[in-house]
């Protein structure tokens, strides 16, 4: 059963645009916030409240008055060439202190449980042999996946010490409608027919659909616990990067011009350009293993991987 009155932060973002609606279906009263104004449909929803607010600046308290549970969404995000004087710290002040402060202030009041979307990026950038599974050492790399690994590990001892259940979800690359990032610039490619040099790839990486996370998040809310529980998830079907590129044309009815260029000029290319980091994740394998959140609360993602590339590729721009 979910809980009746639910805080949603980062609520503009491409998944509060997508898990809003379900709570408001569902019945639940929503109170949603973020730094700027609400412009979607769902703002103007009897059932649904927004609240401008600035989680590095103002006050928690008033966000969690009255309320039963939180999905934490707000957090900086991660960028390819971050051009803060410390990232690290950047990071740290929205994604793990901000979080912190307003799980305190949940833990205080009447919530009793509190939704946090980390990443995957927790875990490694890359797999080998075996996919990533909940219980496999964290090894975050980047000051984006330190930052979310900090923020895990000091909710959990809040959870430790408290009534207030933690639930933390570690998605892959999210997309759907309004998607942005190296996602987006790869469907701007497609869609101008421009060869990519991506032929000779053979990895595997899983995804998950914005419409899929935001199912995942109302399953988790429906089965509430105590302690700390964390869950990988994604669509279920892992694709290489030619596959998701021949997907991606098809639904945009587009032709796939797939290069068969050497994996090792491509990643001489990156270095020479500074962009390793994104011929890395074109080439490396980031596999999930999604079996612990099948198996504990049932869930299965709700829309195939080409259900959600069609939905995202066909969405009004």
């Amino acid at each position: 059963m979910l809980p009746r009155r639910i805080l949603v932060t980062g609520a503009t973002g491409l998944i509060g645009n997508a898990v809003i609606p379900l709570l408001l279906e569902a019945g639940c009263q929503v109170r949603a916030t973020a730094r700027n104004s609400a412009q979607a449909p769902w703002s103007r929803h009897p059932a649904c409240t927004f609240v401008q607010h600035d989680l590095l600046k103002d006050d928690p308290a008033r966000l969690v008055d009255g309320i039963n549970a939180v999905i934490h969404l707000a957090a900086r995000v991660h960028v390819m060439q971050d051009r803060a004087d410390d990232p690290l710290q950047e990071n740290r002040h929205l994604n793990r202190d901000a979080t912190l402060a307003l799980a305190r202030a949940a833990a205080a009041g009447s919530v009793r449980q509190f939704v946090f979307t980390s990443t995957v990026k927790v875990n490694g950038e890359s797999t080998t042999l075996q996919p990533f599974t909940e219980a496999d050492k964290p090894d975050p790399r980047d000051s984006y996946a330190i930052s979310k690994w900090e923020a895990e590990t000091q909710l959990a001892e809040l959870a430790a010490n408290s009534t207030l259940g933690i639930t933390i979800i570690r998605p892959p690359l999210v997309y759907g409608p309004g998607v942005k990032g190296n996602f987006a610039s790869l469907m701007r490619a497609i869609a101008k027919g421009l060869p990519l040099p991506l032929g000779r790839v053979r990895n595997k990486r899983s995804l998950i659909y914005v419409g899929n996370l935001a199912d995942a998040i109302m399953a988790t809310l429906s089965q509430p616990s105590i302690g700390t529980r964390i869950f990988l998830v994604s669509d279920g079907h892992d694709l290489s990067t030619p596959e998701l590129i021949r997907a991606l044309a098809n639904a945009m009815e587009q032709s796939a011009r797939l290069v068969p260029v050497p994996l090792v000029l491509l990643q001489l290319a990156g270095m020479l350009t500074g962009q390793s980091g994104t011929i890395a994740r074109l080439l490396d394998s980031l596999a999930i293993d999604t079996s612990r959140i099948r198996s504990e609360i049932g869930w299965k993602p709700r829309f195939t991987i080409l259900e959600g590339l069609s939905a995202t590729v066909n969405a009004p721009r």
